[in-house]
């Protein structure tokens, strides 16, 4: 007998299946003859279950795929619900609230770094509108005193017959005034365009004892005429722009002889820092000038002792302003220290020539 290999196959009669195995058997005796087996088992419950199965399957893996999803929504939702509080807080902020910092307390800890930084900002930003609130104030008190006066003084000398010489009197009068208007807004053209780098440096290596010394001749008959010295000690050289360094150490040379007493002494001393920068200190005695105010003399339009606003004082407030602007520019540093009856102005300029320094390469806009 000779048996070949069996074919397997499925059959499906109606709503039953069978599983077949088929055969071909050959018979050696006493004859030589073939035959054909098959033998079929029913499989239709095996198969129903495994239909019901393959449906519970599919059904399962859908139900735990929105399951999956529910929980993943949940689990993100919760986690950014400290991230929309921050971002409907910041929402709220407008220019009225900037004093508001936002709360860190309740915030995850990746996000307190993040929230701190955030109120540093506030923090900046709400200093910037103030004082660009107060220089704004600042600056329509002092427009509008000159321009009230020069109102006034046209309608009078407009309402009145008056002479030739009054007539003359009256122009010099609008003049200085139209003159002290002048001066301001060219120094707050020129802060404008500090603050935006629009100004071109020309550095060059400057003896600062030389530029002092033509200080002191120009100011000299003003300080004589108040009895006060002036004194220089030291030397030094930088490598900045000639004419902007002469307009800020004149600011503060002008202010140390205004409000030094009489008979006293105004001192310029020249030297090199520890990190061989060049150092312009300006000191004179006098009123010292109150903690409070150290911090914000440098700012536009400031004046710490109120009594010198005066209408008719060149005074403005904006000779520090723009010395520091000066200073900056040059990548230096500008301080005060005021006690013991004495106020000193201290001035670090650089040395040697930044070629980095992008101020160098600005341009001029005119305003």
């Amino acid at each position: 007998m000779e048996i070949g290999k069996p074919q397997p196959a499925i059959w499906t009669i109606g709503k039953h299946s069978y599983r077949i195995v088929a055969n071909r058997i050959v018979l050696t005796m006493p004859t030589r003859q073939a035959a054909k087996v098959a033998i079929a088992l029913d499989i239709s419950r095996d198969q129903e279950f495994m239909d019901e199965f393959t449906e519970f399957l599919w059904f399962g893996m859908i139900l735990a795929a929105l399951a999956m999803g529910w929980l993943a929504w949940v689990a993100v939702r919760k986690g950014l619900s400290p991230l929309n509080e921050v971002s409907a807080m910041m929402a709220n902020i407008s220019a009225q609230r900037l004093d508001v910092p936002i709360p860190t307390s309740g915030v995850p800890q990746e996000l307190t770094v993040l929230v701190s930084s955030f109120n540093t900002m506030l923090a900046r930003l709400d200093e910037s509108f103030r004082r660009l609130s107060e220089f704004s104030s600042d600056i329509a008190h002092e427009l509008r005193t000159p321009i009230q006066n020069l109102m006034v003084q046209t309608e009078v000398t407009l309402n009145h017959e008056n002479d030739v010489i009054e007539y003359r009197t009256n122009l010099q009068s609008n003049l200085e005034e139209f003159a002290r208007l002048s001066r301001m807004i060219s120094d707050m053209l020129f802060l404008a365009k500090a603050d935006n780098r629009l100004l071109v440096l020309r550095r060059e290596a400057i003896d600062l004892r030389s530029e002092v010394e033509r200080l002191f001749d120009f100011y000299e008959a003003l300080a004589s005429e108040r009895n006060i010295r002036l004194i220089q000690q030291g030397a030094a050289t930088a490598h900045v722009d000639r004419l902007m360094i002469q307009r800020s150490l004149s600011n503060l040379l002008s202010n140390a002889i205004r409000f030094t007493p009489e008979g006293m002494a105004v001192e310029i001393t020249l030297g090199v820092g520890l990190e061989h920068q060049a150092t312009i200190s300006v000191a004179n005695p006098g009123t010292v000038i109150p903690a409070e105010h150290l911090s914000k003399i440098f700012d536009r339009l400031y004046r710490a002792d109120a009594s010198r606003q005066d209408a008719n004082s060149e005074n403005v407030g904006l000779g520090l302003a723009i010395t520091r602007s000066i200073v900056e520019l040059h990548g230096g540093k500008i301080s005060v220290v005021s006690d013991r009856d004495w106020t000193r102005f201290t001035i670090e300029l650089p040395t040697m020539r930044d070629e980095t320094n992008p101020d160098d390469h600005a341009h001029v806009v005119d305003g």
